[in-house]
C-alpha cells in the first residue's frame, strides 16, 4: 500500500515537471495579434533553426485553420549558451488574404551591419566661470549665520560679510 502511494506521488510530481516544461502554444495578444514562444531544452543536441521553422509553421497552420494567413510582426531568437537554452518568440497577425497588410510582409528591421565612425571631431567648448552663477542669497545668509552662531565669525565679521552679500559683491 505504501509503495503504491509513493509511486502515485512520483507520477504526480513527474506530471507537474513535464507540464511545467511544455511550451504555452499560441497566445492571443489582441483581437488579431498572436505570439508563439519556444525554448529548446535539448542543449547542444537541440536544433534552434528547426525550432524557429516549427514556430513559423505552427503560426501558419493556426491561421490556415481559421481560413486566414499569418503576417509576421517580429521574430526574436536567442541562441543557446552556458546556462541558457535557445529560445524563439514569434509575434504575428492573422488576417484575410485580401487584407492590404497581407501584401506587406516584412519583419521589424534589425541592423545587420553596424558602422562605427572612428574619425576625429573637434569642438569648441566654453566652460562658464563659477563666479558667473547667481548666488542663492538666502542660503549664503544661513551659512553666515551658522558660522556666527558657532563662534567662527565674530559679530563684526558677520555684518561685513552680510553687507557684502546683500550688495551683490
Amino acid at each position: 500500500m505504501q509503495l503504491r502511494l509513493v509511486l502515485l506521488l512520483c507520477a504526480i510530481s513527474l506530471a507537474g515537471v513535464v507540464t511545467g516544461c511544455l511550451n504555452p502554444g499560441v497566445v492571443q495578444l489582441s483581437p488579431d495579434t498572436y505570439m508563439l514562444s519556444r525554448t529548446d531544452k535539448g542543449g547542444v543536441f537541440g536544433n534552434a533553426s528547426a525550432m524557429k521553422a516549427d514556430v513559423i509553421r505552427e503560426a501558419n497552420e493556426f491561421a490556415a485553420r481559421q481560413g486566414k494567413i499569418a503576417i509576421p510582426i517580429s521574430l526574436n531568437d536567442s541562441p543557446m549558451y552556458i546556462g541558457h537554452f535557445a529560445s524563439v518568440d514569434y509575434q504575428f497577425r492573422v488576417v484575410d488574404a485580401s487584407d492590404p497588410e497581407a501584401r506587406r510582409v516584412n519583419l521589424v528591421p534589425r541592423p545587420d551591419v553596424v558602422i562605427e565612425n572612428t574619425g576625429k571631431t573637434s569642438m569648441d567648448v566654453k566652460i562658464k566661470d563659477q563666479t558667473d552663477r547667481p548666488k542663492d542669497v538666502y542660503a549664503e545668509l544661513l551659512k553666515l549665520d551658522d558660522l556666527r552662531k558657532r563662534g567662527i565669525l565674530s559679530e563684526v565679521e558677520f555684518e561685513a560679510q552680510k553687507k557684502k552679500l546683500l550688495s551683490g559683491n
